[in-house]
């Protein structure tokens, strides 16, 4: 079972941490998980993906899930965008059980999913259009997404005019179109370079900020989960089950010198202690080099 824990070396949460996390166990569940396993098949018998998964992410929480490679984060997202189902246990949105994909989920990947051949806006215009809006009405909401997500000047561009951070933010802009409860990002920035992924989180926190939406957020950059999470889902691995559910002490509203101070820090090394995976002691090069 899932369980809030103390980060050593470090001080009590501060008050205003403290009254943020009871304020947002006081808002409404959003997701509630509820002993989540999946199992696939496989030509040498069953896989065990997750077992026994259960948290609840509140109201415009922002949460974030890391891990070791394999323990299962991308199947957690699939099935909570539909795209997968449980084979154990069940998930609910709103109280209500998901059996498929809906607009009341988006989805943003790493890789760059707009359509080539569409504009800026016609790209975020698409869902608006298959849920049965008016052209006008869909191009206008078009267009306020993508003032929001600051690219007003290429409205009419192609995705091959746009570097990668342009991309995923005519991405987040076509997920956060059709209003969704909740936002599902599975590592969205991890193809970009450092300066743009610093730049990208910094948008993402000011979406965030300005709309009523709750964010499900997959990373394995440690600094990026501490940065934009309210909580962290550490996921353990074989099979893919909940490690543990942190608590960020760190302030709101985020800034980058928050990277050095000590509650941030406390909170990666946690972090960082959860997932590591020791490196074995002695590695014999020459089998490596072909000299053994």
């Amino acid at each position: 079972m899932s369980q809030i824990i103390d980060l050593p070396d470090y001080k009590e949460q501060s008050p205003e941490v403290a009254s943020y996390f009871k304020d947002l166990k006081n808002r409404s569940k959003v997701l509630e998980v509820n002993r989540a396993g999946r199992v696939f098949a496989s030509p040498k018998g069953e896989i065990e993906a997750l077992k026994d998964v259960s948290l609840d992410v509140y109201q415009r929480e922002f949460m974030t899930v890391i891990g070791q490679s394999g323990c299962g984060k991308s199947t957690l997202i699939r099935i909570l965008a539909g795209l997968e189902t449980t084979t154990s246990g069940n998930v609910l949105l709103d109280g209500e059980q998901i059996t498929g994909p809906g607009s009341d989920r988006g989805m943003v990947f790493q890789g760059y999913t707009l359509f080539p051949w569409l504009t800026v806006k016609k790209n975020v215009m698409f869902g608006l259009q298959v849920s049965g809006k008016a052209m006008a009405e869909c191009e206008k909401d078009a267009l306020q997404w993508i003032d929001l997500v600051g690219l007003k000047k290429f409205a009419n561009a192609y995705p091959h005019e746009l570097s990668g951070g342009m991309k995923q933010r005519v991405a987040i802009a076509r997920a956060l179109a059709n209003r969704p409860r909740i936002l599902l990002m599975d590592e969205p920035f991890g193809a970009l370079d450092a300066q743009t992924r610093a730049q990208m989180q910094a948008y993402l926190l000011e979406i965030w900020h300005h709309i009523d939406v709750t964010i499900l957020f997959i990373t394995h950059d440690l600094e990026e989960a501490v940065y934009l999470s309210d909580r962290i889902l550490v996921l353990g691995a074989n099979p893919g089950h909940v490690q543990e559910i942190i608590e960020v002490p760190v302030e709101r509203p985020r800034r980058p010198e928050q990277f050095i101070t000590a509650e941030f820090l406390a909170t990666k090394k946690r972090l960082e202690n959860l997932i590591h995976v020791s490196a074995p002691e002695h590695i014999d090069t020459s089998k490596m080099l072909g000299m053994g």
